[in-house]
């Protein structure tokens, strides 16, 4: 193949295919692969008058160019010539979800395993060396995948805004109304930031075709490079435990340890990929019958909404959570109603409810790819 005129524009080519077979998907619309909630915000703002508008004239605030130039000078830009093995597998992804232009990846000296898709005008990837260093090829694959996921849906846009946003909340920390409308943005973003992990997730999985590396990566981000002490079903298992155990006070705190995160955690990262590869739409689109691209332009505002609905209705109804049953007992007309916040905060009867240890704080975020 011979070199672009732009030594910095890569385009994809069939030259280096992957190992083994993999399906690939021409025309891919990143519906397909969308979280509801994700998505039905996403298609909103497609869909909102004047949004292109306001967002260009937002992007002259946005140290765009600076950070090119940082991860230019200080980084390791991934090509032929370096990690090539990224390269290949950068190449891979976007030829299976059909992503003409091939972002630039950098890889940067960062023991903290980490990956991030970001850009106002083109998009970016970023890796860390710790996060190279922790993974295998397969599990790697993955992580690409989802990068190019989080490329293809337009999400780096949005986490280029949250990024500003969130040093811009530091900035004004000592203005009072300021920086309670800063915060105020900041927090619905990371709402919808860590639905679209997600469906990046979902992406990783369709480029990487392999579910039991997706769920190593996963338990790896956890718990470091030692899988020998660890085991799938387990890990899983954690998810289903967070759910589900302890009373109303165990879900009040819940969402205060995840308001400041930006990604889901890694247990509920896995079980929900799990769910999502055993479902029919994931079959569906394995045998080839996905959303285009062509189509796009007709999805209607209120088709994403109405799914993503029916998405939060099925959740509310399927969820162990505390805080989930009491709205499903409110929702149908619970009686005692008294009884019933007694029973979920304390226990049936009073007894305080089995939980985790009390009085221990949140523990520091890691931010995982």
């Amino acid at each position: 193949m011979s070199e672009p005129n732009d030594p910095n524009e890569q385009r994809v080519s069939t030259e280096k295919l992957p190992g083994r077979t993999r399906r690939r998907f021409p025309d891919i619309s990143s519906r397909a692969y969308e979280h509801p909630a994700d998505r039905s915000a996403l298609v909103a703002l497609r869909k909102l008058t004047g949004f292109d508008t306001v967002f260009k004239a937002l992007s002259g605030l946005l140290p765009e160019r600076s950070l090119r130039l940082l991860f230019l000078s200080d980084s390791v830009r991934v090509s032929d010539e370096q990690f090539a093995h990224l390269n290949a597998m950068l190449r891979d992804a976007c030829y299976i979800l059909d992503l003409e232009k091939v972002p630039l990846m950098y890889v940067t000296q960062d023991p903290k395993p980490n990956a991030m898709c970001i850009g106002m005008d083109e998009p970016i990837i970023v890796v860390t060396t710790g996060l190279v260093e922790l993974l295998d090829e397969e599990e790697m694959r993955a992580v690409v995948g989802h990068e190019v996921g989080h490329a293809l849906s337009g999400h780096a846009v949005y986490r280029t805004i949250l990024l500003f946003l969130t040093n811009l909340a530091l900035r004004v920390a000592w203005i009072p109304l300021g920086n309670l409308a800063v915060l105020a943005l900041v927090t619905a973003l990371r709402e919808w930031f860590r639905k679209s992990e997600l469906s990046a997730d979902r992406a990783g999985l369709l480029v990487g075709q392999d579910l039991q590396a997706s769920m190593r990566g996963l338990m790896k981000i956890a718990g470091g490079n030692h899988l020998h002490e660890m085991n799938v079903d387990a890990f899983l298992k954690q998810a289903d435990e967070y759910e589900s155990a302890g009373d109303l006070r165990d879900s009040v705190l819940k969402i205060l340890n995840v308001l400041p995160r930006s990604h889901p955690f890694t247990t509920v990262r896995a079980a929900e990929l799990r769910k999502w590869a055993g479902s029919r739409d994931y079959q569906r689109m394995m045998d080839g019958h996905y959303p285009r691209r062509t189509e796009d332009s007709d999805t209607r505002v209120s088709d994403a909404f109405k799914e993503s609905a029916a998405h939060y209705a099925d959740t509310v109804k399927q969820s162990k959570d505390p805080l989930m049953g009491l709205i499903r007992d409110l929702s149908n007309g619970a009686g005692d109603l008294g009884g019933k916040l007694r029973d979920r905060f304390t226990g049936p009867g009073g007894k305080p409810a089995a939980s985790g240890e009390e009085g221990s704080g949140p523990s520091p975020e890691p931010d995982p790819a």
